[in-house]
């Protein structure tokens, strides 16, 4: 008999107590034992989690109105520079914003680096952050200097608004050069010395939805440690890539683009990062609840580590030439083991996203909708992908630039 469910159903067992709600790393032990069906049957709901670096993040702050007004036209948060063209009072703070006073020092190894994302950081956390603005005085906003102290508590309204998050797999970097090179994927050995990845594998949100079945725009997530709500595809939206027959992506593919109010926030989920002789960047914090709607989304959330592969990426030789170097594919359970063999070496594996946060973001995602306190919403619309036949017109185009 088909398994069929609507996002209504579920709701109400919720609300009433009654949803089954598992993890994605606990739904794998459990098909394993019940089959697909049965299990299709009995959970209602499949958590997912990550928690890693995501550069293309940041944060519109509403400062509200000094006496007299300004109309800013330069910003700054603790020295770290915001962009203040949208509006009097508006501002965005890109998560690798860096200060201005000495921009070279961001290349040099050994060098702690306070970028945006550590700005984000310490709002969510209290603490007070030294707003500088300038503007160039107008008959309505005659303010040309303000000078002062702020708190996400006391200003108008703040905004956690993430361009691309959640990349739906990611390449694993080496380096096969003579010396060691300093990416946003860390820094990398020479010689093959090390392999740095990034996604939580299993508990990955879109590799558990890998045809965005039930992820779209108007998904209630959990965000930063409150909730938000995916807005729209992300930024290098790519879901044209080649698959396994799992249809999981052997390479990046799609990705989210995300929403939530940064006062319901926590600095432990939203943390400022520092990449010796790259830049400054922040961990984000996301979990996406799967409803089982159907056996094939069951199927899909039962994916484990051993058949999700990523290609390897000689960052030495693509970067910044931006030519092939690929060096092969590899499993998340070998990444996750400490070491892989690649051309006949035993190389050490070195994650930049956290595997334990992201099974305590699915636990805690859990626990909200198993209490009640987290209803599932029914996106508005689908992202783009070629299993829904929703496809933006150039999407094919331009993966192929």
């Amino acid at each position: 008999m088909v398994v069929e469910k609507s996002y209504d159903e579920i709701n109400e067992k919720i609300k009433k107590g009654k949803a089954v709600v598992v993890t994605a790393e606990e739904i794998i032990d459990i098909v394993k034992e019940k089959g697909v069906e049965k299990a299709a049957r009995e959970v209602d709901v499949v958590t997912t989690g990550t928690f890693g670096t995501m550069c293309s993040s940041g944060a519109f702050l509403n400062f509200g109105h000094a006496k007299p007004r300004i109309k800013m036209n330069r910003a700054y948060l603790n020295g770290v520079p915001a962009y203040a063209g949208i509006a009097a009072v508006d501002a965005y703070i890109g998560a690798t914003a860096l200060p201005e006073s000495d921009p070279e020092n961001r290349v040099y190894p050994g060098r702690f680096l306070y970028g945006g994302g550590h700005v984000i950081e310490d709002l969510v956390a209290g603490k007070p952050v030294k707003l500088e603005a300038s503007g160039y005085g107008t008959d309505c906003y005659p303010r040309r200097h303000i000078e002062t102290w702020i708190t996400l508590e006391e200003i108008n309204d703040a905004v956690l608004f993430n361009p691309r998050n959640a990349y739906q797999n990611y390449g694993a970097a080496v380096n096969t050069s003579d010396k060691t090179i300093y990416t946003y994927m860390g820094v990398l050995s020479p010689h093959l010395g090390n392999v740095s990845y990034s996604t939580s594998g299993q508990l990955s949100p879109l590799l558990n939805d890998p045809c965005y079945q039930t992820t779209g725009v108007g998904t209630r997530i959990f965000l930063g440690g409150g909730i938000g709500y995916v807005a729209w595809h992300g930024t290098q939206h790519s879901p044209t890539v080649s698959r396994g027959e799992n249809k999981v992506p052997l390479d990046g593919a799609g990705t989210l683009a995300l929403i939530g109010d940064l006062k319901q926030m926590s600095s432990e989920w939203l943390r400022g990062v520092s990449y010796l002789g790259y830049g400054a960047s922040m961990a984000v914090g996301i979990g996406v609840p799967i409803p089982i709607l159907n056996e094939e989304i069951l199927s899909f959330t039962a994916v484990t580590d051993d058949e999700i592969y990523a290609p390897i990426i000689d960052y030495s030789f693509a970067y910044p030439e931006r030519e092939p170097g690929n060096l092969g594919r590899v499993s998340y359970a070998e990444l996750r083991s400490g070491t892989i063999k690649l051309q006949g070496k035993e190389v050490m594996t070195t994650p930049l996203s956290s595997y334990a946060k992201a099974r305590e973001i699915a636990g805690i995602l859990k626990e909200w909708i198993t209490e009640g306190s987290f209803l599932l919403t029914e996106p508005v619309h689908g992202l783009p992908s070629l299993d829904s036949g929703i496809t933006m017109k150039t999407l094919e185009e331009k993966n192929n630039r």
